[in-house]
């Protein structure tokens, strides 16, 4: 493909981006042909010859996007969001024409170094303690997700507890991870890809009121694990937990941690973005006892899947668990050591340039513009959340600190089971659910970046009209 054909064909593809999002609302949110429809359409094999880009946006049109979940939908409340926008797909289309390798600062000065400098705008913007800024000890990188930033701190930690033994001799059955039995399923995968399994994860009893993980449980059980001879390595504690963003208590959590001696990691993968705003920041009261952190932009800060924003309040630590130098890797800057190598903050050598796409969206929407869509959501859930708690059907499961909202019918499971069935078949919103203290529960995250007031009614008119139909 030459330059001038990839200009014309460039131009076809972000004219069939923009018409997929200026058509969003009028698709159905989740596919509505069966599995395997797909694959069926798909020719057996690739052809021969070389294809127009017409006939490659055609099949697009055909075959693909009837096939799709649309997580940019105004009516997509399912999960989490998983955001982007025009300025961060830009900012990924200039990073995959320059194909930068960035793993180390040899291999792309301004890759590494506009990275350190936006990790650092970022951790002013939620006003994260000093000691995760580059100018310190600290610093931030982007990994690939939270479950990855999760994984990164489980080694740290390790390499901390077992006094940098475990780089050579691996680990032993000894070490122990703690989260609450909210906590994400990441940190059951982060141990069990660091070798320690699934049993050395301790999980810790919430409130019950709240969700979040009980201080007093948490010494109990480090305490317990450290008399029968249990090294404890690290704690999880949460901001925004998955099945209801419940808050882990940092300000007592942090303390057993500095005075037990345990790595703490704060996963703040979907709230933490709130903490642009001032007044969302209640969540990281405490954050100063975080040995690391993390938040994910591409969930519900406009950029593009994948991007998670992950520091360390010692950066030293992190490098000296992981490194690993051979001869075909040595050059002048790095053996300067005036130089960050970003392959010696994560698990995969390479790495491309992620940052430009969130450098793309902080210079376009600007800190007001980030705010801006934050409130939006917030006060979008806080209205769903009212018409909730007046309708006498209906209760409120936890509270709504941020913008998603679980709910249910009063009552058993099996109504709630067949509303969310129900109102996922007709195509026009798309919700999920979790359990909490073993109840069936809806749901409602809103965060797509074009829902408005009127996606939201109508997604409770929809709700509340099909209750009265299953009712009668």
């Amino acid at each position: 493909m030459t330059p001038e054909e990839f200009r014309r064909a460039g131009y076809a593809v972000v004219d069939w981006v923009a018409d997929y999002w200026a058509t969003l609302a009028e698709r159905p949110v989740t596919s509505q042909d069966p599995p395997g429809t797909v694959a069926a359409g798909l020719p057996a094999g690739p052809p021969t010859r070389g294809e127009p880009i017409e006939a490659v946006l055609a099949d697009l049109d055909r075959l693909v996007a009837p096939g799709l979940t649309h997580w940019q939908h105004p009516g997509f409340f399912g999960f989490f969001p998983a955001n982007t926008s025009g300025p961060s797909v830009l900012g990924d289309v200039v990073s995959a024409g320059l194909g930068v390798q960035g793993m180390l600062w040899a291999t792309g000065p301004a890759c590494t170094e506009l990275e350190t400098v936006l990790l650092d705008w970022l951790a002013d913007l939620l006003d994260l303690p000093a000691r995760f800024r580059s100018a310190g000890s600290g610093g931030g990188v982007i990994q690939d997700s939270a479950s990855s930033a999760t994984l990164v701190a489980t080694l740290i930690a390790v390499h901390r507890a077992g006094g940098g033994r475990w780089r050579q001799a691996g680990v032993d059955n000894r070490y122990r991870v703690y989260t609450s039995t909210e906590g994400h399923s990441s940190v059951e995968k982060a141990a069990r890809i660091a070798g320690l399994g699934a049993d050395r994860v301790c999980l810790i009893a919430v409130d019950p009121v709240t969700r979040a993980m009980s201080p007093t449980a948490l010494r109990a059980a480090i305490e317990a694990d450290r008399a029968a001879g249990a090294v404890p390595a690290l704690v999880v504690a949460t901001v925004g937990t998955t099945s209801t963003t419940a808050v882990d208590p940092l300000p007592e959590i942090g303390p057993i941690c500095a005075e037990l001696g345990v790595f703490l990691h704060v996963d703040a993968a979907y709230a933490g973005a709130a903490a642009v705003c001032p007044e969302l920041r209640f969540g990281h009261a405490g954050l100063e006892y975080a040995d690391s952190y993390c938040f994910d932009p591409h969930k519900w800060l406009l950029t593009g899947f994948d991007c998670d924003a992950f520091w360390v309040a010692d950066a030293g630590e992190l490098v000296e668990a992981l490194t690993v130098l051979p001869e075909y890797l040595r050059n002048a800057a790095t053996d300067s050591g005036a130089v960050i190598d970003y392959r010696d903050w994560q698990v995969p050598l390479g790495r491309r340039f992620r940052a430009l796409k969130l450098w793309f969206v902080l210079r376009w929407y600007g800190v007001e513009g980030l705010r801006e869509h934050i409130r939006r959501g917030v006060a979008l859930a806080a209205g769903f959340a009212d018409r909730v708690r007046a309708d006498e059907r209906f209760e409120l499961v936890a509270d709504h600190p941020y913008a998603l909202v679980c709910f249910r019918l009063r009552g058993p499971d099996g109504p709630n089971e067949r509303l969310l069935a129900a109102v996922n078949a007709t195509g026009r919103i798309y919700l999920t659910h979790t359990r909490v203290a073993g109840r069936h529960t809806l749901r409602l995250a809103v965060g797509a970046p074009q829902t408005t007031q009127t996606h939201v009614d109508k997604a409770w008119d929809l709700i509340s009209h099909t209750a009265d139909s299953l009712s009668n």
